[in-house]
């Protein structure tokens, strides 16, 4: 997994006299990611400097808006607050709140551990447990000589969701996403909860057997960027690149091993918060800003290649500037947009199947 220069949130000193930045700055960040070999600890040093101020103030007005409450109510100043970052130390809470998930957890107590308890079905057993260790690798809590080894938790909470969803079960994928869940919740039955919030209410279909909410989703980007940004559209349909081959793993693990770790959380702040739409947002900026560079392939594979490079570099390492663009450069969009989208592409999809 490449996380080339933001996933972290502070800076640590070591003692001794060395003054390089790779020197002050740990190899494993604060999620349990280790830093590539070509980690670029000098850029990463200046954008911290500043993002550090801007968590500062954040984590400050957090504070003042829960009052030590483990309650939030829906309005626009916590949707502001939510876009402009939600503090690790409230993370949990916020996304458990914003997306349903503690609700349900709370309605059913005990649910989580009957699922475990319950007999397991052999085959989904085997298939989680093949997946296992190919879940970050890169992360040093994943390993099975940590302790707590987060492998363990990761597979009761995929089995436990597999039962819970027979039609799901499990897909390559879920692995990703609950790991993240449990880096940042440090809690097994919240994680399940918001994984069911994720599947169940806030993708739906993306991860059935037949993937039709993913397909369909994938088209309806496909029109957006037909109506806002057409010379890429053009050259995606002259060339004739399927929009599956190049955004199919921005929806299906949500952007992680595709942005930096950092990068990832405030979207999924505001993706828990606002819904699907935020996928779309974020496609649809990564695409536009990068628009001239897309524009200049010249052939299939290069546009591929392209839309590989749209994810990396400094404007998407900057978590917090690219937050801001996500909210202006696509312009207006609408969940009632993208719903009629939805319902035109999902139609053509089954006529195509049946």
């Amino acid at each position: 997994m490449e996380n080339k220069a933001n996933g972290t949130r502070s800076s640590h000193h070591f003692p001794g006299t060395s003054n390089t930045a790779k020197d002050r700055i740990q190899r494993v960040d604060p999620y349990g990611f280790e830093r590539p070999e070509d980690f670029d600890y000098e850029s990463y040093e200046e954008l911290m400097s500043e993002y550090l101020a801007v968590l500062t103030r954040r984590s400050i007005k957090w504070s003042k808006l829960l009052q030590g409450h483990n309650k939030v109510e829906r309005s626009l100043k916590v949707k502001r607050y939510v876009r402009k970052g939600i503090p690790n130390e409230h993370r949990a809470l916020i996304w458990m709140l914003a997306s349903g998930a503690q609700e349900r957890m709370e309605r059913n107590p005990g649910y989580y551990h009957k699922l475990l308890e319950a007999e397991h079905d052999d085959k989904l057993v085997d298939t989680i447990r093949t997946d296992l260790h190919r879940t970050f690798p890169d992360n040093v809590q994943f390993r099975k000589t940590s302790d707590p080894c987060l492998q363990k938790t990761l597979f009761n909470v995929l089995v436990a969701y597999g039962h819970h969803n027979k039609a799901v079960g499990y897909c390559q994928g879920m692995n990703f996403i609950s790991g993240y869940l449990l880096i940042i919740t440090k809690d097994e039955e919240k994680s399940f909860w918001l994984l069911d919030a994720l599947l169940g209410r806030i993708l739906p279909d993306y991860y059935a057997t037949a993937m039709l909410g993913l397909k369909t989703d994938q088209e309806v980007l496909g029109e957006l960027v037909r109506v806002k940004v057409p010379a890429v559209w053009q050259v995606m349909h002259e060339q004739g690149v399927m929009w599956t081959l190049v955004v199919s793993r921005w929806f299906i693990c949500l952007f992680i091993d595709v942005l930096p770790v950092e990068t990832v959380l405030r979207i999924w702040d505001c993706l828990f918060y606002e819904g699907s739409k935020i996928i779309f947002r974020v496609a649809l900026t990564l695409i536009k800003h990068n628009q001239a560079r897309i524009l200049q392939a010249r052939s299939f594979p290069d546009v591929c290649d392209r839309f590989k490079d749209l994810t990396k570099g400094g404007f998407v390492e900057n978590c917090h500037a690219f937050m801001q663009r996500i909210f202006t450069e696509p312009g207006s969009l609408s969940m009632a947009t993208i719903n009629r989208m939805r319902e035109r592409c999902r139609a053509q999809i089954v006529a195509q199947e049946s």
